[in-house]
């Protein structure tokens, strides 16, 4: 079978929405302080900075890791481009308040789900989609968690189609991840570029962990003010390590793995050198699975035995809660927009990309006799990984996603494809296009918080619609300006 970043390269490119320039190769307004600057500059000034800031992130071991067919972890530096995405004040706006509403119904949906079920009891989506989704949680209906709320931390994915229209492409609510890597990015950016940031107002990124922390205190059942946190971390060997290093570092919060903790008359307790210390908020980096070996996989070694009895006593605040993961279920996606219809009342600011339910006859008719057009996704996979790129797939790989797709319906969506849109990047001394996507993160604590950024993601490899750094996908510093004035 072909590999998802293999079956990706197309000829979107002439479609594609650019990001930097107009037509006939003139820079957009808000970038041409930006490209004036590297045009008196050079781009040898570009290689140069460029070395530093690889030098930079690899001595401060800004790093990922990449997994190969026999899961042996390949550590690389995160793969930064150094050209930013500048977004003007008035485009950031409505897709700040997007990402608030779309996280308010989201929620509501939780709420419901694992309460009264008026939304399945109303038909607005279908109750087998529910039930027979795997990241369903009956062990917790009826939990109450603090707040009312599921959903703390979001990385919502977002694209932009070739009229340079944003649209949702996938939720992420279970363990969201990348947030590291923008402040990262952000950090390196302005010890490298310093004369890049002088020509622009950009709103900061990096109190992200502070509003975090500010967030899961607030959980706290014995009040904020001496709250406990801990992360909870699969351990060394998972991928996204450096991000639970980082933010555990940024926080003051002690960083804990699962043997770490015990759980006594459900209470969750740290082990410490000083004896046992009552934890009250765990921001857990574990999959709902390896949470809980007495409620979920008993062959769990990486969660905490009695950590779900704990909660549902009320002894400890878990984020994001368990169960989220019914809700960035990509079968239940399509079901959003009418989501926040039903419990907000009001239109979704921002739309889904077109989306094929296999679950629904006629869409997957349709979508069997054009497999060559769209792509289609596995619900189950994540990191471009289950995926049919049908424009650059072949007859057998088409056929064989057929047999799978009739074979379990609810295991697949399709979508037209969407041609990424582009931005300049600074490759191998050069500057050319590249698709890119963008994740911005969202932490609802007593308030709801859209961080001013989020993570740029880039397909640096020519044609390549998959941005996902596992294949080969790197990142940009992502810049949203102070206000008006500064959209020039």
């Amino acid at each position: 079978m072909a590999s998802p970043g293999s079956a990706s390269r197309t000829s979107f490119g002439e479609a594609a929405y650019h990001e930097f320039y107009h037509d006939d190769f003139e820079p957009r307004s808000h970038y041409r302080p930006l490209w004036e600057h590297i045009r008196r500059a050079g781009q040898s000034l570009l290689s140069e900075k460029r070395r530093e800031a690889h030098w930079t992130l690899r001595t401060d071991g800004v790093t990922f890791t990449v997994y190969g067919d026999e899961d042996e972890g390949i550590e690389r530096v995160w793969p930064l481009d150094l050209l930013p995405r500048i977004i003007p004040a008035a485009e950031w706006a409505p897709l700040e308040a997007g990402l608030k509403q779309r996280l308010r119904a989201l929620n509501a949906f939780l709420a419901d789900l694992y309460g009264p079920q008026r939304v399945l009891k109303d038909g607005v989506v279908p109750p087998e989609l529910v039930y027979r989704g795997k990241d369903f949680r009956r062990e917790i209906h009826g939990i109450v968690p603090p707040l009312g709320v599921y959903v703390h931390v979001a990385g919502i994915d977002l694209v932009r189609d070739e009229n340079g229209r944003y649209l949702v492409l996938e939720d992420n609510l279970r363990t969201p991840s990348g947030v590291s890597y923008m402040i990262e990015n952000r950090i390196v950016e302005r010890r490298t570029l310093p004369e890049f940031f002088a020509r622009y107002r950009v709103r900061r990124v990096e109190h992200y962990p502070a509003l975090l922390l500010q967030a899961l205190r607030e959980l706290s059942p014995r009040g904020k003010e001496n709250a406990v946190v801990v992360l909870l971390t699969p351990g060394i060997y998972n991928s996204a390590y450096f991000e639970h290093t980082f933010l555990a570092r940024e926080m003051g919060v002690e960083l804990a793995e699962g043997r770490d903790l015990v759980v006594e008359d459900d209470v969750v307790l740290l082990k410490t050198t000083s004896g046992l210390q009552r934890v009250d908020v765990l921001y857990r980096r574990i999959d709902d699975d390896y949470l809980d070996p007495l409620c979920f996989r008993p062959d769990s070694t990486l969660g905490v035995a009695g950590v779900i009895n704990a909660w549902r006593a009320g002894n400890v605040a878990i984020v994001n809660a368990p169960g989220t993961g019914i809700a960035d279920d990509k079968a239940v996606y399509p079901y959003v927009p009418a989501l926040i219809r039903y419990y907000l009342a009001e239109t979704p600011i921002l739309e889904n990309v077109p989306t094929y339910r296999m679950t629904v006859p006629e869409e997957r008719a349709y979508v069997l006799d054009h497999l060559h057009d769209v792509v289609v996704k596995a619900v189950s996979e994540s990191g471009g990984y289950g995926m049919l790129m049908g424009p650059a797939s072949t007859k057998a790989l088409r056929a064989d996603f057929a047999k799978r797709i009739e074979e379990n319906p609810r295991g697949y969506i399709a979508q037209p494809v969407i041609p990424l849109s582009r931005h300049l990047c600074h490759l191998d001394g050069e500057l050319e296009s590249r698709h890119i996507d963008l994740r911005p993160f969202v932490i609802q604590g007593e308030d709801i918080h859209v961080v001013p950024g989020g993570l740029t993601r880039v397909a640096l490899n020519k044609g390549s619609l998959v941005v996902n750094s596992s294949q080969g996908g790197g990142s940009k510093d992502t810049w949203v300006l102070a206000d008006a004035e500064s959209d020039r």
